[in-house]
């Protein structure tokens, strides 16, 4: 019998580098040697672009990466609860008719990648950067009961600038989280701009970046004896979780 040949697409910015084909293509692979499903980039200069690939009704479902999490919204026609209250869509099904339904696999992969290092300690939470990713982590965080700040290079953006980040909000949050693209590759060299003397063995150090694999934000806070956990899991989940809604 043959399969109907499906094809997916991942919506972003500069996204040579990404992992979401080469784990796709890896997975088809090993599901249909016939190469009946296909996994493609689509890099586009604006999101209003968005509007032609749809048109081609070439796709049957989409993920959604940096900068378009939250701009993507506009395009669809529904979305499922939890990412209605996220604020920010990282997977798209295409339903009949061409309906675009948006949803949210990062809180899940983020919530099933960190749970086996928390523990009843682990209360308060730091997020660094306040785009798309961050969202869908306190999403995530508040299903954890774990509260949490954000902190922006602005106050209009964030709870705290990076200028007031200091030793007792440090000390007083037990999980800092990188939700920022600083350090991502090429630009492994960078990192978010914070005083990582005052983190210690007690803080969970988790950065959403997976390339690299270890990137500077973890090796600062390793120096400091902190549990590190990079994205690479979550990235694995997530993407699990977008093939589960595409086949439902």
């Amino acid at each position: 019998m043959l399969l109907e040949k499906k094809t997916y697409g991942l919506i972003g910015k500069k996204i040579s580098y990404s992992f979401s084909k080469s784990y796709f293509t890896n997975k088809f692979q090993k599901l249909d040697s016939e190469s009946n499903y296909k996994y493609e980039n689509l890099d586009l200069n604006h999101i209003s672009q968005f509007k032609n690939i749809v048109e081609q009704k070439k796709f049957n479902g989409f993920n959604v990466t940096i900068p378009y999490k939250e701009k993507i919204i506009d395009f669809l026609d529904s979305l499922d609860p939890n990412a209605e209250k996220i604020g920010a869509v990282n997977t798209i099904n295409v339903c009949s008719k061409n309906q675009l339904k948006g949803y949210n696999t990062d809180y899940i992969g983020f919530i099933k990648s960190i749970n086996p290092v928390i523990n009843k300690t682990h209360k308060k939470a730091i997020l660094l950067g306040s785009g798309g990713a961050s969202k869908a982590i306190i999403f995530g965080l508040n299903k954890l009961n774990i509260s949490s700040i954000v902190v922006s290079r602005s106050r209009e953006k964030g709870n705290i600038t990076y200028e007031e980040l200091n030793n007792e909000i440090i000390n007083k949050s037990q999980i800092i989280i990188n939700c920022s693209p600083v350090g991502t590759f090429p630009k492994i060299n960078e990192c978010p701009k914070i005083p990582y003397k005052y983190i210690n063995s007690n803080h969970i150090c988790y950065d959403l970046i997976y390339n690299p694999i270890e990137s500077k934000f973890l090796k600062e806070s390793k120096k400091n004896n902190a549990t590190i956990i990079n994205g690479m899991q979550m990235l694995e989940i997530q993407a699990e979780e977008s093939w589960k809604i595409w086949n439902t």
